[in-house]
């Protein structure tokens, strides 16, 4: 979906429909408006929307996963460029990375992809009244498999082991048998990746952030792993005092598979790894933030798994350095579950937005209607620096119960854009809510992109500050 702002994202959820906001031509009355220290964020409207096939496959026969687990705009070919003799329409390239790949029947031995697709948007006219069909396309061009540092195709299996690279440090090792996906076959070992977040580097590099490991990864142009980043050791999963990056999902031919004890007894929790990753324009700094606390600060429960932690690291002559950590509090619902953060998005040094969202409501769910699906803003400037004074093995920056320690001063958290928003979503015909049909919203959200809008479309002010 496209959503009209004047600071606009282009978000994808993980499944079938893609969305984000933009900035409105019209002088309406804005959906909302947010300031975060002193810095204003108006929601104007909902700009439009698109979808995929559920059943579409790429050039190698797969399904495309759970697409939208991460994309990212090429910015040497999406500069929003105007179609010819099409005013208020744009073109450009996206990537986007498919999770894991499908595991509702257990992990199986995908391997890790980036997929490439170009798209067209229009800016049209639309009204609850008079909904509008998707004005937002996508044609798949292209993917690109992944492969570990010795060439070996990487897996989205749960890892069993750990593996030793000359230049790396230990990576997570997934052992298989058959072929993987329960059929007959010799076997192997193979990196794993959930893959969660995407940055296009300058040099036509790939970086990936991983929820396994809770990771970052380097990529070169043609997809193996170049360089991988280790998160600080309070990050890191320990089971029974070792480590440990299995998320206690198991593999499709043994789905009777146990892992004990099931969470980590330290460090990121199942499936609440590196979910977020974006880049300042320059490239000189990579940031990542965890999905949800670490289990030592409250992670164990979605009750208490609020207090967050936000990395910056330093990227210079191809060396990558952690120079700041801050906590970050994110928001708690009427419910009291946490709502965990799926994305992040540069807005400046100081500020980024978070896709942070509820879970089990939507489309394919016992509940079709969601209560938290946002683009919120969080500012660092005031936030507590912990670098290096909480990240040994088992370092906590709040308690098991959830409280954040007394001297560290979280980010600001300002809510701002829901995705929710019914009278904006039924002027493209879909909902938030209700019969379990195509046009509910799906469950999972987990990207989105930020570009500037052409000034002849924004809204009569010709601000410069609007965005798609």
């Amino acid at each position: 979906m496209l959503f009209a702002t004047s600071l606009s994202l282009l978000a994808f959820p993980v499944s079938l429909v893609l969305a984000g906001p933009v900035v409105s031509r019209a002088d309406t009355s804005p959906v909302n408006v947010t300031t975060c220290n002193d810095k204003k964020y108006v929601y104007e409207e909902l700009a439009g929307y698109g979808k995929l096939p559920a059943d579409f496959r790429d050039k190698y026969g797969d399904t495309l996963g759970g697409i939208g687990s991460a994309i990212a705009l090429d910015p040497k070919k999406s500069k929003w460029k105007k179609n010819k003799g099409k005013k208020g329409s744009y073109e450009g390239v996206i990537y986007g990375l498919p999770d894991r790949g499908w595991n509702t029947q257990g992990t199986q031995n995908t391997q890790s992809r980036i997929h490439k697709f170009a798209f067209t948007f229009d800016i049209v006219e639309a009204t609850v009244e008079i909904p509008v069909s998707p004005n937002f396309k996508l044609e798949y061009l292209d993917t690109l498999l992944l492969t570990g540092p010795d060439g070996t195709p990487l897996t989205g299996l749960d890892p069993t082991g750990t593996v030793k690279y000359e230049g790396f440090p230990s990576l997570p090792l997934a052992k298989y048998t058959g072929n993987g996906f329960g059929q007959d076959g010799p076997g192997g070992s193979r990196v794993p990746l959930d893959t969660e977040g995407l940055v296009l580097g300058d040099d036509d590099t790939y970086w990936i952030s991983d929820e396994y490991a809770a990771y970052i990864y380097q990529f070169d142009k043609k997809g193996k792993m170049i360089k991988a980043i280790r998160t600080p050791d309070a990050f890191v999963p320990l089971r029974n005092g070792t480590e440990s990056f299995g998320a206690a999902s198991p593999p499709i031919y043994d789905p009777d598979f146990k892992i004990t004890p099931e969470q980590p007894t330290t460090g990121r929790g199942n499936n609440q790894g590196l979910e977020a990753l974006t880049k300042s324009p320059d490239g000189k700094y990579l940031y990542s933030m965890l999905q949800s606390a670490t289990i030592q600060d409250g992670g164990n429960s979605n009750l208490k798994r609020r207090n967050t932690r936000f990395l910056a690291y330093r990227v210079k002559d191809k060396k990558v350095e952690l120079e700041a950590e801050y906590a970050v509090q994110l928001p708690v619902l009427s419910t009291g579950r946490v709502a965990s953060q799926s994305e992040i998005h540069y807005i400046s040094e100081s500020q980024f937005l978070v896709l942070s969202r509820d879970s089990g409501a939507g489309h394919g769910q016992d509940k079709s209607e969601s209560i938290y699906r946002n683009a919120d803003v969080i500012d660092i400037s005031k936030a507590t620096n912990i670098l290096g004074k909480y990240d040994g093995f088992n370092g906590s920056i709040a308690s098991r119960d959830g409280v954040l320690k007394s001297e560290i001063k979280p980010a600001e958290y300002c809510p701002w854009l829901s995705f929710n928003v019914n009278p904006q979503l039924n002027r493209f015909g879909v909902r938030n809510g209700g019969a379990q049909d195509q046009n509910l919203l799906n469950e999972k959200w987990e990207s989105f992109a930020l570009l500037e809008a052409d000034k002849d479309d924004g809204d009569k002010k010709g601000r410069k500050d609007e965005e798609w």
